[in-house]
């Protein structure tokens, strides 16, 4: 298995992709895939149908994953 030098927790910076120069928490590694799930950043929007807890359903915002080399870990923070 790849062991990779970013952790949950860290702080890293997007260096492509539509939000780069954005910096952002990791919330999620996902290793076998070798992806990372930044706070705030490629934000998409998800349907969602109503059930017991919303009622109405409709739209949420949520993180996708990206892939691990398209960040960088900012030091010193």
């Amino acid at each position: 298995m790849v062991k990779f030098k970013i952790k949950k927790g860290d702080t890293v910076e997007l260096i492509a992709g539509d939000d780069k120069g954005k910096t952002g928490e990791v919330l999620k590694v996902i290793p076998k895939k070798s992806q990372v799930i930044v706070a705030g950043c490629k934000v998409a929007k998800k349907a969602i149908k109503p059930d017991e807890k919303n009622q109405d359903g409709g739209f949420t915002d949520k993180e996708m994953p990206m892939h691990i080399s398209n960040v960088r870990k900012v030091e010193g923070e």
